[in-house]
């Protein structure tokens, strides 16, 4: 069977080795990289592999949430585990709005890290157990245990959606956010995919219903 392949994302080499002590002791997985810095990441996603990134959610250069949409735009196979130390409903809530897979605490012993990758080699959504309180608050503001928001766009994606349903090619969307085209043109497939639609008319009906426009 094929290694299930983790990069570390973390700007302390310390931690990174601490976790990496821990993966290798997981039968079947291999850690394929590790990166200090969110653009660091992004272009080491370029030319490695990667099923799960265990991502530090305070990062220089690219925090970590703006990295989660751009790994699940790119790369959308990719699953996401974020790390933090904070408990911070927000953290989490905006954490799995984005595309996380898991959200774990750095307070969180060895077991719970090793569970968090088989839970999300499985396809599940792995919370951590110090966390579990804030789910009803989580299910107010309309955020499912899962992971899904009630409107199932990610703030870029709407934001894209924006753009485009006031006549803006992925070109200057791009510019405008300063993301490359193949980014921008990702992202549209993924709101299409989504939305289950197959035409920019249909897309701009869905924008004018939401308000984005």
């Amino acid at each position: 069977m094929m290694a299930y392949r983790v990069m570390l994302a973390d700007d302390h080499a310390l931690f990174r080795s601490g976790v990496k002590r821990i993966l290798e002791e997981i039968p079947e997985v291999a850690v394929v990289g590790e990166a200090a810095d969110g653009a660091q990441l992004l272009t080491l996603l370029q030319d490695v592999a990667a099923d799960l990134v265990i991502l530090d959610i305070s990062m220089p250069k690219l925090q970590g949430l703006e990295i989660i949409h751009e790994i699940k735009a790119l790369y959308p196979e990719v699953k996401v585990l974020m790390l933090t130390m904070h408990k911070n409903p927000e953290y989490l809530s905006h954490a799995l709005a984005a595309g996380a897979a898991g959200f774990l605490l750095k307070e969180d012993a060895d077991p719970e890290l090793i569970e968090a990758v088989a839970a999300i080699r499985r396809g599940k959504t792995y919370l951590s157990p110090s966390v579990s309180q804030v789910l009803p608050e989580l299910l107010r503001r309309g955020i499912q245990p899962d992971g899904t928001p009630q409107d199932v766009l990610t703030q870029r994606e709407r934001e894209i959606l924006r753009l485009l349903s006031d006549g803006k090619s992925s070109k200057e969307i791009g510019e405008l956010l300063f993301i490359s085209f193949r980014t921008v043109q990702n992202h549209r497939a993924n709101i299409m995919r989504k939305l289950k639609v197959r035409r920019i008319a249909d897309l701009i009906k869905y924008a004018v219903h939401k308000g984005y426009c």
